[in-house]
């Protein structure tokens, strides 16, 4: 078997399903900030609270904004914090390599299953596009309801560059029972739609890369921000359609600067590496966070009629 076959394999089983693995899934677009800084622990707690392995990914597949640099920050910057993880890019792994960038033919195959199985299209509109086919943005999620424009088209336009969206189950119900927030419910075709899970340029998009990645790393529990609520339905929806069992989710309360704003890469005043030359010290950042972790729940993905 190829390194590919191989490890859509694992990821499809069946296997005994293993001991905890948590993961930190950092891009390397700018400075890790304190938001990020919470999260992150709240999955090395949970994973160190069952003696577990956490596993570090460099998600660098954004090629106009990931930069070297920016990778070695992100490594120097959460050791600093007092992060250690037992799988990564700096020291490898049994599912190596821990860098997206280097994983594209996993990806690859995994999207030609979906082709295969009549669950993408080629899609050819711009946000733009989108935008004005719409009588208005969808409010409260950062990408607009499709409105199914290309849906119909079965095989790319010949010379002409193209997405390809998931065609989800309009009114179906993808529930699932988040770890923090609880039972969790969003409605194909209202909450989301189509999405594109491969780019015109021919990469992956997010959405396959992080279940492709956390399937083939055979990770139990993903801990990430509440912003990514709705994305836990769409993925739950490329499980399915891989044959793959999800792992279970917890996601966390987005940090707020003193406006109230979420924070982001921008606010540089909040960047680890700004504050450790500021001369603030990890415990004491630590100290002001709420220390109470639950414990991971069982069952997460329930399907609804």
């Amino acid at each position: 078997m190829t390194a590919v076959s191989d490890a859509l394999a694992i990821a499809s089983g069946p296997a005994p399903m293993p001991a905890y693995r948590g993961r930190l899934a950092p891009s390397p677009t700018g400075y890790l900030h304190l938001g990020h800084a919470r999260t992150f622990w709240v999955a090395q707690e949970r994973a160190r609270a069952t003696g577990g392995v956490l596993v570090l990914r460099n998600e660098d597949l954004d090629r106009a904004r990931c930069q070297p640099e920016f990778a070695t920050a992100m490594l120097e910057d959460l050791r600093w914090f007092g992060f250690a993880w037992q799988e990564g890019p700096d020291m490898g792994g049994p599912f190596a390599p821990y860098a997206q960038s280097e994983r594209l033919p996993l990806y690859r195959a995994a999207f030609e299953r979906l082709r295969a199985g009549g669950f993408v299209y080629p899609c050819t509109c711009s946000r733009k596009d989108i935008l004005n086919a719409l009588s208005a943005p969808h409010a409260g999620d950062d990408e607009p309801i499709y409105p199914g424009t290309c849906r119909p088209r079965l095989s790319p336009p010949a010379g002409r560059a193209c997405s390809w969206r998931f065609r989800v189950p309009e009114g179906e119900a993808i529930a699932f029972i988040d770890g923090q927030f609880g039972p969790q419910e969003f409605v194909a075709g209202r909450d989301f739609g189509d999405f594109v899970v491969w780019r015109h340029d021919d990469l992956p998009a997010y959405q396959l890369a992080c279940v492709v990645d956390d399937a083939a790393m055979r990770i139990t529990e993903v801990v990430r921000g509440a912003d990514l609520l709705v994305s836990t339905a769409r993925q739950g929806l490329l499980y399915r359609a891989l044959g793959w069992a999800p792992p279970a989710f917890f996601h966390c309360p987005l940090l707020t600067d003193d406006r109230g704003q979420r924070l982001a890469k921008r606010h540089d005043a909040l960047s680890l590496r700004a504050l450790q030359r500021g001369g603030s010290q990890p415990h004491d950042l630590r100290a002001t966070w709420a220390t109470n972790v639950p414990s991971a729940p069982g069952e997460f993905f329930q399907q609804k009629p």
